[in-house]
């Protein structure tokens, strides 16, 4: 809560004015720089391997250091629950009576907007646009929760999108320059909640869970009605997986009840990653969820899904 906020700000002015994404860069430059480093001394692995050794090791812990400095140590801090003083505990009551919420506040925010019920709403803006606006959420937050203040903005397309594609991720944060990435290629409403999920990140909360719900917050509060929409149908989403698995019979009454347009835009999320898979992906996932074990997130890839928690928390002191 001291130095990191300094370091994250001082990235983003360093980087956040770039219109590409220096971090890719700089990766692209030290994969070449390794590989002709590696070539040129391989014959050391014979002559002299103590030291070819030594030499990966000091590189790879200086490389640590940094990203911890940098970043990893947010993966300790105090957890968001107790920041803003909620539980995380819930039962299938609170849960199924918050989603009844979500739906109707989605159903009537779809069409407030001026779009029949069975009509798929897509974002009306640039990508461009999309970052530009994914603050105001933000500015809104800050008015009750300082922590939550961001600026200046740092979020550009992925220059990787397509192989984030093909790994099966929406977007990612540089620990080492402090660029939220999101992917470009990824549809609809999901563009703006991964960016202010990314920008979650650029905060300090580590947590994928937390950075999902803060990404959530952040959409619902912001003042134009697409993007509030967005963050509606995304915690929605989340919530009424989460009635499917605990009771499947109420989830099947849940789910006549939901506009046929917001369906839809889930259709087109699920037909996009299907349309990516491969079997890099599993291999992709088995290391993101060893990284994420192995930084203080005991569950892993699955604390994504852990949001649903501390959402039903937040809105039983909160208005949704």
């Amino acid at each position: 809560l001291g130095l990191y906020p300094f370091l994250s700000k001082l990235s983003r002015y360093a980087f956040g004015w770039i219109p590409f994404s220096i971090g890719d860069v700089f990766y692209l430059i030290l994969g070449i720089l390794a590989i002709r480093w590696l070539y040129k001394n391989r014959l050391r692995v014979i002559t002299d391997p103590l030291f070819f050794i030594l030499d990966i090791g000091a590189t790879l812990s200086i490389t640590y250091f940094l990203f911890n400095i940098l970043w990893g140590f947010n993966y300790y801090r105090q957890p968001l629950q107790k920041t803003l003083d909620i539980g995380n505990q819930y039962n299938n009551e609170e849960l199924i009576l918050f989603t009844e919420q979500l739906i109707e506040k989605s159903n009537t925010l779809h069409l407030n907007l001026g779009f029949a019920d069975s009509i798929k709403i897509d974002l009306p803006y640039s990508k461009a646009e999309v970052f530009k606006k994914s603050l105001l959420g933000y500015d809104v937050l800050k008015e009750q929760y300082p922590n939550f203040a961001l600026s200046p903005r740092s979020i550009k397309n992925a220059g990787s999108s397509l192989g984030l594609s093909y790994m099966g991720y929406s977007g990612y944060y540089n620990p080492f320059t402090g660029e939220a990435q999101v992917n470009a290629l990824i549809k609809s409403y999901r563009f703006i909640v991964v960016s202010c999920h990314e920008e979650a990140h650029q905060l300090g909360y580590a947590a994928e869970n937390e950075a999902n719900f803060i990404a959530a917050l952040a959409t619902i509060n912001n003042p134009d009605d697409f993007i509030k929409y967005s963050g509606y149908i995304f915690l929605l989403r989340y919530c009424i997986n989460e009635v499917a698995r605990r009771d499947r019979a109420v989830y099947d009454e849940l789910i006549k009840t939901v506009n046929t347009g917001i369906l839809k835009s889930y259709k087109e999320m699920r037909e996009f990653w299907l349309s990516y898979r491969n079997p890099f992906e599993k291999l992709s996932k088995i290391w993101w969820d060893t990284f994420l074990k192995a930084n203080n997130q005991s569950r892993g890839i699955t604390s994504y899904n852990y949001m649903v928690g501390l959402a039903v928390n937040y809105f039983k002191k909160n208005e949704l």
